[in-house]
């Protein structure tokens, strides 16, 4: 197991969010995001000694950093390098293979990696980007600043409001005082601020100091509950204010309407509208600090007549006005998929939610869907299985759920917030959100917990200690427990981890133990981030877990088979360990089980245990065509570290140019020669002929 070195003593200026340490096997320095548990190697031909220094000396947004002195960094292959010169003019931006030369002067160099990185260097130098590495090359040994910033945001202040729609229009015409930029780079998500927290209380309360953006822009609304909460996200994107009107619509100091409604009704003009505003920001963004050849934006080029250099430089109301302008079919298939739709009821129960959904720019949606009998939870193949099989629960399964399948959309991730288990959408509760965001810094290794408390169901915990802790880089304390007591467990549970995987019996009564059972709803506290209950009808167990302070898990609705449960633990296990949101990870897995519709999760399903190695997390489906040709589609799944706006740029043959994350790339052809080097570069899921492969052996 590879284990974490020595930690780097912080300065006293420095936040405890971002920090550095030696790594145990090899030389260099590891930078760390020690709220989100991302760690990023920079490799050096021999040990360094790194030293704190002043995060100040960056001109970027920097939480800490420090000095070493190497001739050499290298860094994983595919390592996005931007470097600037002194004044911030961009130089040269190296990805995949290329190489570079710079001169004399001090140069600024943005590393994207698992944590966002900056360097501060004297040239001269030369960048060599590798297959299997990029390497950063000075002529002599020489000091080296290092610079990181934590990818976790954190509330400014909390507004107070009645639940009068006039009081919380106004309260959240002020989450847009969390941008950093009301330019179209607020499309990159490291520039949009998490908004202020709202309280429910008597009056409204509007703190000191929160500073609006002035953008000439207003959405006029029906004074209604449902009304602001699907505008909200819209409203906090566009620095609009929301303000009491008679027929919703979008309103510029320059006279540009837009209406919402039509036959398309409010809720889905709302939501394209976000989708369109977002989605061409990003197309014209690419004028700005960030100059990158965008494959969307030379489709967009090609099928509109938008001026886009001309407009980086516009003002927000002739930037909407000319967006509008472009029919919104004529794009629909290029807008990447939308990483979030959240299903929210509009009760005053549930105003605290909408800063969370807000920041997850979520399409938000009231409500509704189509009830689900238990029985079509309940796999039919389970009384067939019952002959020879155990199944993971320690009592009869209760059939009175009500369970609700929410309205098909088209984006990654459903949250459903509202009554009743959803089937396919994750439950989604106050709780998560607040563990999240509540999350406190922690240093040292990715710590993963298995418990197997039944010795017939061994064969995955023998799985899942192969997998977890198997990624090339990362650090992980893997601790494996069997057959624990009713104290022991509740021991194991109070205890930090980042991940429990948890094998065996629950029911309505709790978790069974070697003397007895435990209720997760009589603990006070729960110490692990993320969960997974392979067992019968663990939902209200994770449900408790969560209120406990867990922030999400994979849950079971009903009875799951022991043998098919292994399956589907074991394919979890990967995903997770290589860096697949829960929610994510689940969807894989469908392509995989037959019982996988009774898995759902609880809590917030956005959260990846670890990393993934190229920001997103990343599914291929290969289909063979003939003998000498392969179809591959790409399709990238968004992370806390790359939400949307993200840009990706495959490791395929050929020039694909970079795309927004959150979309596929279709049909792309391949030899098999091709198709085995693009598969050896990195470790992900590839769907073949219905069934999930993690190498190329599906070509033997």
């Amino acid at each position: 197991m590879d284990k974490s070195g020595q930690s780097i003593p912080s300065p006293e200026s420095s936040t405890l969010e971002v920090g550095f340490s030696l790594p145990e096997n090899g030389t260099g320095v590891v930078v760390r995001d020690n709220v989100e548990r991302h760690q990023f190697l920079l490799q050096t031909p021999s040990p360094v000694a790194p030293e704190p220094a002043d995060e100040r000396r960056f001109s970027l947004p920097t939480d800490a950093a420090v000095r070493i002195e190497t001739s050499q960094l290298a860094v994983a292959a595919n390592t996005v390098v931007c470097v600037r010169d002194e004044s911030g003019t961009m130089l040269a931006q190296i990805d995949q293979q290329g190489a570079e030369q710079f001169g004399s002067g001090t140069f600024s160099i943005e590393l994207f990696g698992p944590v966002k990185t900056y360097l501060e260097i004297e040239g001269p130098f030369a960048i060599d980007a590798q297959p299997l590495e990029t390497v950063l090359s000075l002529d002599e040994t020489q000091p080296i600043f290092v610079g990181a910033r934590s990818s976790h945001e954190s509330p400014a202040t909390t507004v107070t409001t009645s639940d009068d729609p006039l009081d919380l229009m106004r309260a959240v015409s002020v989450f847009s005082s969390a941008l950093k930029t009301t330019s179209v780079e607020r499309s990159y998500p490291t520039l949009r601020g998490h908004p202020p927290l709202l309280e429910l209380g008597d009056e409204l309360h509007i703190p000191d100091g929160l500073t609006v953006p002035e953008t000439g822009v207003r959405i006029e609304l029906p004074p209604t509950h449902r009304h602001i909460f699907v505008a909200t996200p819209l409203a906090y994107y566009l620095g609009a204010k929301l303000v009491p009107g008679e027929e919703p619509r979008l309103v510029t100091e320059d006279g540009f309407v837009h209406e919402f409604g039509g036959p398309l009704g409010f809720e889905e003009s709302v939501a394209r509208t976000l989708k369109q505003t977002f989605f061409l920001d990003c197309v014209v963004r690419t004028e700005g600090i960030y100059d990158v050849e965008l494959h969307e934006r030379r489709i967009v080029e090609s099928r509109t007549g938008i001026d886009v250099s001309g407009l980086y430089d516009a003002s927000l109301s002739e930037q909407l006005a000319s967006y509008f302008e472009v029919p919104y079919e004529s794009i629909s298939d290029i807008i990447p998929e939308w990483k979030l739709t959240t299903h929210v009821a509009p009760r005053a129960d549930n105003i605290e939610l909408l800063p969370f959904v807000t920041n997850d720019l979520a399409v938000v949606r009231t409500p509704s869907g189509t009830e689900v009998p238990h029985s079509a939870v309940q796999a039919a193949m389970v009384d067939d299985f019952l002959r020879d099989d155990i199944v993971r629960s320690a009592g009869a399964t209760p059939a009175s759920e009500t369970y609700v399948r929410p309205r098909s959309t088209d984006s990654v991730e459903q949250a459903w917030i509202s009554d009743g288990t959803p089937v396919g959408a994750s439950k989604t509760t106050p709780a998560a959100y607040r563990n999240r965001l509540q999350r406190e810094p922690t240093t040292g290794d990715i710590a993963i917990t298995v418990v197997c408390n039944d010795q017939k169901m061994l064969a995955e915990s023998d799985i899942v200690d192969d997998v977890y802790g198997s990624r090339n880089g990362l650090s992980f304390e893997v601790d494996a427990h069997y057959n624990l007591s009713r104290a022991e467990l509740r021991e194991i549970l109070a205890e930090p981890t980042d991940f429990l995987h948890y094998i065996g019996h629950i029911d309505e009564e709790g978790f069974q133990c070697r003397d007895g059972k435990v209720d997760a709803e009589t603990l006070d506290h729960v110490g692990t981030g993320a969960f997974l209950l392979n067992a019968c009808q663990s939902y209200d167990q994770g449900l408790a877990l969560v209120e406990a302070g867990a922030i999400g898990g994979i849950v079971t609705f009903s009875e799951v088979i022991n043998s098919q449960a292994v399956g589907v633990g074991r394919t979890l296990a990967r995903l997770l360990n290589g860096g697949f949101p829960l929610q994510a990870s689940l969807d894989v897995v469908r392509a995989d089980s037959d019982v996988a519709h009774q898995y759902g999760v609880v809590g917030d399903g956005s959260l990846s245990v670890v990393q993934a190695e190229s920001g997103v997390a990343v599914l291929c489906e290969v289909e063979h065509v003939d003998d000498e040709t392969y179809e591959l589609s790409y399709n990238a799944y968004p992370t806390s570290r790359s939400g949307l706006g993200f840009l990706i740029r495959p490791a395929l043959p050929g020039d694909h140019g970079y795309h927004l994350s959150s979309g596929a790339l279709q049909d792309i052809p391949l030899s098999e020669d091709e198709l085995r080097d693009f598969l050896a570069l990195e470790q992900i899921p590839v769907i073949y002929d219905d069934s999930v492969y993690w190498d190329d052996s599906f070509l033997s």
